[in-house]
């Protein structure tokens, strides 16, 4: 009987990876799902081989004979590291029938409201991923306790329907605290007029965000904000 093939390229196996390996790794899919999914694959650690706009390729496992992961993570995270680059990752393991991916985040707060967001109606992993990458994990918070699906609608990937639907089902879940809602509500506030300004300059949503997201929440003016999101561009 031939050996159980691996569902999908997502988990990129180097040569003398054991052929019973996988079949064992495939069949504890069925045995190791709890409520939030499949938690097989929790916390990956290992060296950057290859850098992608959305996703790292981590090999684990002794150099030169171990498994290489595909792993689907924020532009942020991406962009910070470089191949050759030690790295540890809270993960998600999405499996559907064809397919195995795999999400990692720097910090265990990323993974829970990246399963949070997964959870609401019309949210898949992708979208999910996209909110991350253009929203700090505080500054969701944030819109969903004020109640501004606005904020949240500029995310590339949710429309205004969807917005108010996250705001309304995270309402309970996601509450910032109380330290963090002063300097990040008049942050926001601002964010909205340096979007427009950043945009309006030719910068893509994703990379005004991105921009936006290294400047300290303490410096609030507009001008300030802008000024130092334009210094990252090189302006």
């Amino acid at each position: 009987m031939p050996p159980t093939a691996w569902p999908s390229p997502s988990v990129i196996c180097k040569r003398g990876a054991s052929r019973r390996s996988s079949q064992t790794h495939d069949r504890s899919l069925h045995t190791t799902r709890s409520a939030r999914g499949f938690d097989m694959i929790r916390q990956v650690r290992g060296t950057v081989t290859t850098v992608a706009a959305n996703f790292l390729i981590i090999e684990v496992g002794h150099a030169g004979a171990g498994i290489g992961l595909r792993v689907f993570t924020t532009e942020p995270t991406s962009a910070r590291f470089r191949a050759g680059d030690i790295l540890s990752l809270y993960t998600y393991l999405q499996v559907r029938e064809n397919e195995l991916s795999l999400y990692g985040f720097e910090e265990p707060d990323e993974l829970v409201i990246f399963e949070l967001l997964i959870g609401v109606n019309r949210v898949g992993p992708k979208v999910a991923l996209a909110a991350l990458s253009t929203l700090t994990p505080d500054a969701l918070r944030l819109a969903v306790a004020n109640e501004e699906p606005a904020v949240v609608a500029r995310v590339p990937g949710i429309g205004k329907r969807t917005a108010e639907q996250i705001v309304v089902e995270l309402k309970d879940k996601l509450e910032p605290a109380d330290s963090e809602l002063a300097g990040l509500a008049t942050a926001l506030d601002a964010d909205a007029e340096v979007m427009e300004a950043l945009t309006g300059l030719g910068y893509s949503v994703v990379e005004a965000q991105r921009a936006l997201q290294q400047i300290p929440a303490e410096v609030t003016g507009v001008e300030d904000r802008l000024r130092m999101a334009l210094v990252q561009f090189g302006e």
